[in-house]
This record gives structure tokens, sequence and C-alpha cells, in this order.
């Protein structure tokens, strides 16, 4: 297969050549997509080429998008400017079986984490209570309620006005009203709400979800439950700080934490990556 830097052989200097990344996002369906394109400030001068060979490569892709910065404000959204292509915004991106409408340029949202979706919504068991944190456009939450059809319910909580309006238009885009409360609010006021409501706690926001951990163990039924836990970790110290993390909140909640599995999910930058947490939660005395 071509690679983009195959294809920008001749078009860009040999000793920046090497600068152009492997991999990028491609959020969309066949028909109409978009890529997501990180570029170190070396190749800026070469943004435009480096967009049109992206989609000559990707026929479906219709623009292109270069991140600049990190995600900012408490709605996690990163700047993003269109390098290549039309100023194609909304999307419908397909995944294992369900659909997921959003504006690329105003939500936060990873196909890359597909497969960790999948992970997480095959360990749902029937008839339980799941609470997604930070549910976003509602993949999560989506995800759960298609893989396990018998799940009770899945409360889904997201502070962003824009990605809370296409959570409650994919959960309706895949006839799933019955099993998903779509929440608008702070996880730290709407949380309260559910107090004893859940068997699993879903916290898929890595960077900050500790400040929320109070909240999670309050929502858990009164024996306890499943949290599922990202981090943002080091290399050196990958498996050890999320764990301990949790660990301490149940102690000082009077749980016992036991952790289940712990896996990379994602690279972040050079010896840092996404990790999770799998943790049963049990009341002690019971």
């Amino acid at each position: 297969m071509v690679t983009l830097r195959d294809k920008l052989k001749g078009y860009l200097p040999d000793n920046i050549l090497g600068m152009v990344p492997t991999s990028f996002d491609i959020v969309g369906s066949k028909g109409k997509a978009v890529a997501i394109i990180e570029l170190p400030d070396e190749l800026e001068p070469y943004s435009k080429i480096i967009g049109e060979k992206i989609m000559e490569i990707h026929k479906s892709v219709k623009a292109v998008y270069r991140k600049m910065g990190e995600r900012r404000g408490e709605y996690r959204v990163r700047e993003l400017v269109l390098i290549a292509g039309e100023e194609v915004r909304e999307v419908i991106h397909r995944e294992h079986g369900y659909v997921l409408k959003l504006d690329v340029t105003q939500v936060y949202f990873s196909p890359r984490e597909a497969t960790e979706r999948q992970r997480v919504a095959g360990k749902v068991k029937p008839g339980e209570n799941v609470i997604v944190m930070f549910a976003g456009v509602g993949p999560y939450a989506i995800a759960i309620a298609r893989k396990q059809p018998l799940v009770n319910k899945v409360v889904a909580i997201e502070i962003n006005p824009v990605a809370y309006k296409y959570m409650v238009e994919n959960i309706r885009l895949n006839k799933l009203e019955d099993k998903i409360l779509p929440i608008l609010g702070d996880v730290r006021l709407e949380a309260l709400k559910f107090s004893g409501f859940a068997d699993r706690v879903v916290m898929p926001l890595p960077k900050g979800a500790y400040m929320f951990l109070q909240e999670a163990f309050g929502s858990l039924k009164p024996s306890g439950g499943v949290i599922h836990f990202y981090f943002w970790d080091r290399e050196d110290t990958l498996f050890q700080r999320g764990f301990e993390v949790v660990r301490k909140v149940a102690e000082l909640k009077g749980y016992q934490a036991s952790l289940l599995e712990a896996r990379v999910v994602a690279p972040y930058a050079p010896h840092v990556y996404k990790v999770v947490f799998d943790v049963q939660i049990k009341k002690v005395g019971i």
C-alpha cells in the first residue's frame, strides 16, 4: 500500500520527509469523511500538499484538518485548521454496527478508541445500570447498549451542549431511546442525582478523571461495582499510579479496590500513554 510519505517524495526535502506522521485520524463514512493530522512546525509550509496527498490516498476524505495545540477548556475541544479540501465539519461515523453524527471542530471524539469501547461494552452484564461520565456524543453509551441489549439503563452525562445535542441525535439514530438516558450538565452535580444507582461507572477522561472519583464512588450501589478509570501516565510508571489513585479513594470511602485489568489504550506523546484500569469496588464487610 502506498504511504503518505511515499506520496510526498519529491514534494518535501528529504531531511524533513521523515517528520511526516505515519498515522492520522479519519472520521466519517465512505461517502464523506475528514482527516485530522498532527504536524510539527517544520512541516507547516508543506501542510497544504500534505493534506492534498492524504485526499489522494483516501478518496472518501473531503477535508483535512491540522491539530493546533492541546485540547482546552471544560469541553476538551482542540482547535483545528483546514489545510486542504472543503470546509466539511459534520460527518456520520460508523463503527461496529452503529453510527455517530458529530462536528469534528466542536466536540471531542477519538475514532482510535473504537476497540476500547467494544472491550468495555463486552464487560457489561444483563440487568446492569451503567453511568458514563464525560459521555461526549455518546460513543461509549451507544457501544454498551448495542453490544449488551439486556443492559437495564445507561446514564450518559455530558457538559458540552453541542456534544449533548449530537448525543441525543445519535441515541435516536441508533434507536436506543429506551436504554440510554442523556443528561446535560456537570458530572459533579448530575451524578449526585444517581447516588447508589450504578453497577458500573465509565470515566473516559484521562486528564482529570481522578478529580471525579468521589462522584463515581457515590454513584455505585452500596455494595460496590466496577469503575473503568482512564489516566495519562509516563512509560516508567505506566501501571502504578493510576490504580493507587483509585485505591486510596476507595480506602477513604470504606471500600476495597481490586485491579481486574490494566492496559494501554493509546499512545499520547513520546513515552506517555493513555491507560485504563478496570477496578472492582467492594464495600468492606459485605
